[in-house]
């Protein structure tokens, strides 16, 4: 699918948007709240910048009139339709709050280019996945050419959850097989379901390769549309 394609068709949670992508976005958007609107499992905030006002969109936060604020790597779309709000936006910024003085993020753990599993973290070893369609997160990895659009099982501990970005919960997931070094220890999953980390969840989903999601993140191999189980 091409990139367009993508944005077109992505928004938050359960919103349903027309919409298409602006020209490429800023690496953050600073400024003054001058409202904030809460909408089930979503704030919007009406910003004031030094380039004039513009509305945003993150997950639920506690965010006061008169605050200021910083959002990493926005996603810029036009011509957006909020069914919650009943209102259109001209131009509207999809991210998530940076914390204050961090470094600017993608909403889905990581940062353009970034390697997956690089932080360093570890895990103990988890027990593999039973079944024909078992796989290890290295597994899946290394063999995503020949996995690409098949379904697998993938059992691991969750080391990172980032909840309700672009209708989906993107959750990392370590088996304890791989290595840092390449990226082959970590293996990125999007579901619907909840889970927290720390958690030991087997993931059934299907296999993509090349996922470009715009605003310059793209991801070499993830498992899509995963139903989770402990």
């Amino acid at each position: 699918m091409k990139p367009a394609a993508v944005l077109a068709t992505l928004c938050f949670g359960a919103l349903l948007c027309t919409a298409q992508a602006a020209p490429p976005p800023p690496a953050s958007l600073t400024g003054e709240v001058l409202e904030a609107r809460n909408v089930d499992s979503y704030t919007y905030l009406r910003l004031k910048t030094a380039a004039g006002e513009i509305w945003a969109a993150v997950p639920t936060a506690a965010v006061s009139k008169g605050a200021q604020v910083s959002i990493g790597r926005p996603m810029i779309m036009e011509n957006f339709e909020s069914k919650t709000l009943k209102k259109t936006f001209d131009k509207i910024a999809f991210g998530v709050l940076d914390a204050p003085n961090a470094t600017v993020s993608s909403p889905h753990g990581g940062t353009p280019a970034a390697r997956p599993g690089a932080d360093g973290a570890k895990v103990a070893k988890v027990a593999r996945a039973t079944g024909p369609n078992a796989k290890t997160v290295a597994e899946v990895v290394a063999g995503k050419a020949a996995l690409k659009d098949k379904s697998v099982v993938v059992r691991g501990q969750v080391v990172k959850v980032n909840a309700g970005i672009l209708g989906k919960n993107w959750v990392h997931l370590r088996d304890g097989s791989g290595s840092a070094a390449d990226g082959s220890n970590d293996i990125l999953v999007t579901t619907q379901d909840t889970t927290a980390v720390g958690d030991i969840v087997s993931a059934s989903g299907t296999v993509r390769t090349d996922v470009n999601v715009g605003a310059g993140y793209t991801y070499a191999v993830i498992i899509e549309g995963a139903a989770l189980r402990k």
